[in-house]
């Protein structure tokens, strides 16, 4: 299926740190994740107060629900990733760990990623939301 995926950064648009502006998919089937949050298998939050802890749970999490589709990173065509915060270093350093996680792959199609003021779970920082071309 990535085969079926294109992925374009035209050149008359800024270029940008590893994601593609336009994500192309041929005809087939999709999956909509759920926003990815940092909880624990028990629905625990996981790594109080500590971006990086959350982000690698939200990361684990994400590959499981990759995995019950049979789908890999590579087959993720949007994200949008949401970090309770307004501070541009935490938003960026959000999207290093992210990109430099098993998980990184599918940060390179089309990409949000947005600071915001509260996230469902009392403690939450970070939440992946994820669309998937599925593998034939």
């Amino acid at each position: 299926m990535t085969e079926k995926i294109t992925r374009i950064n035209p050149e008359r648009l800024h270029e940008t740190p590893g994601y593609h502006h336009i994500t192309v998919v041929e005809a087939g089937r999709t999956a909509y994740l759920a926003g990815q949050c940092p909880l624990d298998q028990n629905g625990d939050l996981v790594g109080s107060g500590s971006l990086e802890m959350q982000v690698d749970q939200v990361v684990a999490n994400a590959l499981a629900a990759l995995a019950a589709v049979t789908a890999q990173p590579e087959h993720v065509v949007r994200s949008v990733i949401y970090v309770r915060s307004d501070e541009r270093d935490l938003l960026g350093a959000a999207w290093r760990r992210l990109t430099g996680s098993a998980l990184g792959p599918a940060f390179t199609s089309a990409s949000t990623l947005l600071g915001v003021a509260q996230l469902g779970f009392s403690g939450q920082l970070v939440e992946v939301d994820l669309t998937v071309a599925l593998p034939d």
